[in-house]
């Protein structure tokens, strides 16, 4: 026989699951530069989300059982969601996005920038990060699934013909 307090705590579980996606499914919609660096408004919008959504997940109960249920549930999904993410690339795309293209042998990418939300001085920023003086002197910048931006430059990439030729007008005009 099952203690009289077991529906309360499979609600729980069942609200914080509820919960779980639907936090999981806002942090996915608001974008990868969202997820990446947090400034301080990022992190007070953080704590206020998560003191919001506890009364949701728990409900009246404020008991040790029901605050290790709703733990263990948000761990379990936690562990579901990067079991599937890793064995289900169309799973992972959906849950992670995937990288965006910013600058492509040394022009901006206007519509990729806008789609991100990426301004010219986030981008600006991350080519001084690694390096780069210019966008022009930038053979390739990402936009990775976790917010960051990677650069390469041509240095770091291996030579074919089409970046050789394309570095040496490169440095032709400059």
């Amino acid at each position: 026989m099952l203690p009289p307090n077991t529906h309360t705590l499979v609600e729980i579980a069942l609200r914080t699951a509820v919960i779980y996606l639907l936090v999981l499914i806002g942090i996915r919609i608001s974008g990868k530069r969202e997820v990446g660096q947090m400034t301080p408004f990022d992190l007070v919008l953080l704590l206020l989300l998560s003191n919001s959504v506890q009364n949701a997940m728990t409900g009246p109960d404020t008991s040790l059982a029901g605050g290790a249920i709703a733990a263990a549930t948000l761990l379990i999904l936690n562990y579901l969601v990067a079991e599937v993410s890793g064995g289900n690339r169309r799973f992972r795309r959906y849950i992670q996005g995937q990288p965006a293209l910013l600058v492509h042998d040394g022009e901006i990418l206007q519509a990729h920038m806008a789609k991100e939300h990426v301004s010219m001085d986030e981008l600006e920023r991350a080519l001084r990060e690694h390096g780069v003086g210019t966008y022009k002197q930038a053979a390739l910048a990402v936009l990775e699934v976790d917010g960051s931006i990677s650069v390469l430059k041509y240095d770091d990439i291996q030579p074919t013909a089409t970046t050789h030729l394309n570095r040496r007008r490169f440095l032709k005009k400059n």
